[in-house]
């Protein structure tokens, strides 16, 4: 079934076929596209769009694109826009990413964002090294905000 998962008002997340088809993007309103993977494509109808090239690989860094991701997603939503944010089955890199804004943007503790992405997407799953790296991220948006 394709379908865009709203986790907030302006956040969806999705697998690459339902990101790609056009006429989804337009009925959400979807104005940035953020594709977490090397070779999936973007939609074609005229959205903003920004890749993050990596596999669904424990060892792979998203940690040094989590700010990236998360300040463009608030960006985006500071201007009226919608995001949408897909890797190739929308379960583990695409997730990671939906927590990281959650976590930065939202104030939001690690299990919580967790549990509000699998609440709007039950598939989602990332992997082991994006949850360690999760929780590395939580540990320093923690270390930022106590200074």
């Amino acid at each position: 079934m394709l379908q865009l998962c709203q986790v907030t008002s302006t956040l969806f997340i999705s697998n690459a076929s339902s990101a790609c088809t056009s006429e989804l993007i337009q009925r959400e309103a979807v104005t940035l596209c953020i594709n977490v993977t090397r070779q999936q494509p973007f939609p074609k109808c005229g959205v903003a769009t920004m890749r993050v090239p990596l596999l669904d690989e424990p060892s792979e860094d998203l940690y040094v694109h989590f700010d990236e991701c998360a300040d463009a997603i608030q960006r985006e939503a500071q201007h009226g826009g919608r995001t949408v944010v897909y890797c190739k089955n929308g379960r583990s890199r695409s997730a990671a990413i939906c927590i990281a804004y959650l976590m930065k943007h939202h104030r939001v503790a690690l299990a919580d964002a967790l549990q509000e992405v699998k609440a709007a997407r039950h598939v989602i799953d990332p992997n082991p090294g994006f949850m360690a790296q999760l929780r590395r991220y939580e540990d320093e948006l923690k270390r930022q905000e106590s200074q």
